[in-house]
């Protein structure tokens, strides 16, 4: 995909809020600056979101970021927003759409710059060095709302992709998963906790593979957990259904960042997923 490409992103669905991010001269992801969100995103949302956002991306996971207000505007907070970079791995050609979705749920769809085009990002990165360069080369010409991204290199990006690839070597995901299943025929997947836990997302992924459905807007839906069953119902955001409650069965299961559990689907006779047997792997 071209830069062209990704702007031309930015006009569809126009009707719904949404916002573009990247980087300008001197600046870095975690300069002050690139924590604004935009008053015009603001105004359009007309008050959906006070305090907090939650950023959703395409693999499922999701990240809250509490809002403060100061007189030169309103600003996400440092720590929260860092752990999105750094859990991202953001590096200076990056380019982040932001869609409102619903009331705090905000959709984040990553591009980053593979040679001469750029590629959204529909897996999670692994791992990767910190971040700490800034965009500082001379800028190109790029539309309306854009910084250049012509900066950088094809060794950064070798160099970047390399540590990557390393990681995902290194990485140790969960073993034979379907050992854990109650019913071997059930659909599943492995979620690995991030820092900050809201509701469960099931990713377009799992979704097509066992060709899943999920009942209406704030259908109930069960957590099937070790010693009780936990009510809660279904949402939808965009084209991705998730579950609430998620935080309030971590915390009591003290499950902790870095911890993955294989969530087990259960499905009526029609195959709309009714419930979500939890099985804690690190116990």
């Amino acid at each position: 995909m071209t830069l062209d490409s990704v702007f031309d992103t930015l006009q569809e669905n126009v009707e719904k809020p949404r916002f573009s991010k990247s980087l300008s001269l001197g600046e870095n992801w975690k300069s002050k600056s690139v924590r604004m969100i935009p008053e015009e995103f603001v105004r359009r949302t007309n008050g959906a979101f006070e305090h907090r956002l939650v950023f959703s991306v395409s693999w499922g996971n999701s990240w809250q970021v509490w809002l403060q207000r100061d007189k030169n505007g309103l600003f996400m907070e440092e720590e929260d927003w860092d752990e999105f970079v750094d859990d991202n791995l953001l590096d200076p050609d990056a380019i982040l759409i932001f869609t409102h979705v619903d009331t705090m749920f905000t959709e984040v769809r990553i591009y980053k710059k593979d040679s001469n085009f750029f590629r959204q990002v529909i897996t999670a990165p692994l791992a990767a060095e910190p971040q700490t360069s800034s965009h500082k080369d001379t800028p190109s010409s790029a539309p309306p709302g854009f910084a250049p991204f012509a900066s950088f290199s094809a060794s950064a990006f070798a160099s970047a992709s390399s540590s990557a690839s390393r990681a995902r070597q290194s990485c140790s995901p969960v073993q034979n998963p379907e050992q854990y299943l109650l019913n071997p025929q059930n659909p599943y997947f492995v979620r690995t906790l991030p820092k900050k836990i809201d509701v469960l997302y099931v990713n377009q992924d799992v979704i097509q593979k066992y060709g899943l459905k999920f009942g209406p807007h704030m259908s109930p839906v069960d957590y099937l957990l070790p010693r009780e069953r936990h009510e809660a119902v279904v949402k939808h955001y965009r084209n991705t259904p998730c579950i609430n409650g998620w935080a309030a069965v971590c915390k009591k299961y003290n499950q902790k960042e870095g911890d993955s559990v294989v969530c087990e689907l259960e499905c009526d006779s029609g195959g709309v997923v009714t419930a979500v047997r939890v099985h804690f792997v690190n116990e």
